[in-house]
């Protein structure tokens, strides 16, 4: 599908540097002594900005470990993390807090959707919080990419697994972040449910400018990147385009 061309589209383009976000010399560990754990060793990562990264590595490889960090939810034990020209390595909870707040978005394996509220309502619950107005037309731009439109009204109970997650994902979308982490996005999904999931976050890429970082152990989930990192032993085996 050719990408949709709009004013909002485009203006998300140009604002974002070309470098999303960056690692150098990332490293993490936990614990002491004989106890110790290298989680991740030395990371050199670029995150190209306006792409479907995905970060692939099998259990205990230091996948989830780097998206924390990346998200500011972890703090390096050396080295820098850098998101949207800001280093973040070396802030303050209070400030990663605002930071996250205003240009992180997360999808999780959960979709931690409230069942009380409706849809619209889990949707722009994260901006009620922050006491920011949503904005009209992004709102309806996500709504429409993601095609839930139909379920604004609806509660939880009273759709699929994978309307849930398009749910979740336009909550993640809706503050227009600098990132979206997708953290194993479709591990509760069916293969149809999933194709659906993954589908529409490279629709959010394309024809919302967004940049997308998921963590995922499935070959055929990362198949839908443009851009992979592999990640074995704490370490980075290899980055680039997906071929």
């Amino acid at each position: 599908m050719a990408p949709t061309t709009t004013p909002l589209t485009f203006e998300a383009a140009i604002d974002r540097p070309q470098s999303a976000a960056s690692t150098r010399g990332l490293t993490r560990t936990y614990g002491t002594g004989e106890t110790r754990v290298h989680a991740l060793v030395d990371v050199d990562l670029d995150v190209p900005a306006g792409t479907f990264t995905a970060v692939m590595g099998p259990s205990g490889s230091g996948k989830s470990t780097l998206m924390h960090c990346l998200a500011g939810l972890d703090t390096p034990t050396s080295g820098t993390v850098t998101v949207a020209g800001v280093e973040i390595s070396g802030m303050k909870d209070n400030q990663l807090t605002v930071f996250r707040r205003d240009h992180i978005g997360f999808v999780f394996q959960a979709f931690n959707l409230l069942p009380m509220l409706t849809a619209k309502q889990n949707i722009l619950l994260p901006l009620e919080l922050a006491g920011r107005s949503p904005d009209a037309d992004w709102l309806a731009l996500v709504v429409d990419v993601l095609g839930i439109g139909d379920r604004l009204r609806h509660r939880p109970d009273e759709m699929s697994g994978g309307q849930q997650q398009r749910v979740a994902l336009a909550r993640g979308l809706v503050a227009r972040p600098t990132l979206l982490f997708a953290d194993e996005p479709t591990g509760n999904l069916d293969s149809h449910a999933s194709a659906e999931v993954l589908g529409f976050l490279r629709r959010s890429v394309r024809e919302l400018g967004q940049t997308v970082v998921m963590v995922t152990h499935d070959p055929d989930a990362a198949a839908y990147a443009d851009h992979l990192v592999r990640i074995e032993d704490g370490r980075v085996a290899s980055q680039g385009p997906v071929a």
